[in-house]
């Protein structure tokens, strides 16, 4: 297992690796320009959101956004400190507990979602015709 990747492969990986640091850079500059919190936050509120009323466990939020239980626990604790989220403990399981978004964290979430868009469109959209963005998302697909 000592392979070593072709030069199209580690091409690829470096454009993979620099398009994502400069796409996620300029978003984040955007966020901040408007007063809004980090990128991360409004993962877990979109991640939470979709979940619906019930909310998620720790662990299903954890797996959703790939962090590291550490980083998610430091981000739970901000979310819930400034009311966006809510911490359940879980009937069945005294020990267990369930993370849902509150009104505030939608409203958030959509007023971040204001700038977060139109920083999407213009890091891929302005750059891609729709083929070649489809085309992109299957091969990414692929990867995951």
């Amino acid at each position: 297992m000592d392979r070593k990747p072709d030069e199209a492969t580690e091409a690829a990986w470096i454009g993979l690796s620099r398009a994502q640091r400069v796409a996620t850079a300029s978003i984040e500059a955007r966020l901040k320009a408007a007063g809004l919190p980090p990128l991360s936050w409004y993962d877990a509120l979109w991640e939470l959101e979709r979940a619906g009323d019930a909310g998620l466990r720790p662990f299903e939020l954890e797996r959703a956004l790939l962090f590291e239980q550490y980083n998610l626990s430091r981000l739970a604790d901000r979310l819930e400190k400034a009311g966006l989220v809510e911490r359940r403990a879980v009937e069945a399981d005294r020990r267990g507990q369930m993370i849902a978004i509150t009104p505030a964290g939608r409203d958030l979430r959509r007023r971040m979602w204001a700038v977060y868009a139109p920083a999407i469109q213009a890091a891929v959209g302005d750059r891609l015709s729709a083929g070649e963005a489809a085309t992109l998302a299957a091969l990414l697909k692929k990867l995951v």
